[in-house]
């Protein structure tokens, strides 16, 4: 019989309240605590925090005040990754984020979902479904991505939008759900 972490990482549904999966969550909060509490002038303390608490961090990586998340060893982020205020990252499973990665205030990226049948909501089953995110993208204020979504590269999320569903490389996305408004020029290549 598989444990609920075993489910979990297998993309099954799986208990929420799990000890183990509790005390997953519990260190996760307990490092985003320590990393808020970093003197927000202090960068070379704030970097060694998110080294010890992520599962992999570029260089030139700012996440500013005030950042949590679920885990913390399923975010991986590359190289001149910027944050700003009150990110959430629900990484119950896999977030990559590719290198030049801007997110603007208020945003959540949450890998996780609950059943919509209340009977399976009683019983606390979740089921979660990584996210990737490429390289090169700005993803705006207040932004919400949702479990299982890719983003490509050369890609703006429009502030306030809600992914719910794959964007294409070098695109212009907005709105509830998000959609592709316009093709924007990769000028780097």
């Amino acid at each position: 019989m598989m444990t609920e972490l075993e489910k979990l990482k297998a993309g099954l549904d799986y208990c929420y309240d799990d000890e183990v999966i509790i005390a997953i969550k519990e260190n996760a909060l307990m490092q985003c605590q320590k990393y808020n509490n970093i003197d927000p002038l202090d960068n070379q303390e704030r970097e060694k925090q998110l080294n010890a608490m992520l599962g992999s961090v570029g260089e030139n990586v700012l996440i500013e005040r005030f950042f949590n998340c679920d885990n913390g060893k399923n975010i991986f982020v590359g190289n001149n990754f910027f944050a700003n205020y009150n990110l959430t990252i629900l990484d119950v499973t896999e977030v990559h984020m590719g290198n030049d990665v801007m997110i603007g205030p208020n945003t959540l990226i949450t890998t996780v979902g609950h059943p919509i049948s209340p009977k399976d909501r009683r019983k606390h089953l979740e089921k979660a479904s990584p996210i990737v995110i490429g390289d090169d993208v700005w993803i705006g204020g207040n932004v919400t991505i949702l479990p299982g979504v890719s983003i490509g590269s050369n890609v703006v999320i429009g502030a306030g939008a809600v992914v719910n569903k794959d964007i294409p490389d070098n695109s212009l996305a907005v709105g509830v759900p998000a959609r592709v408004i316009k093709e924007i020029e990769n000028d780097l290549e």
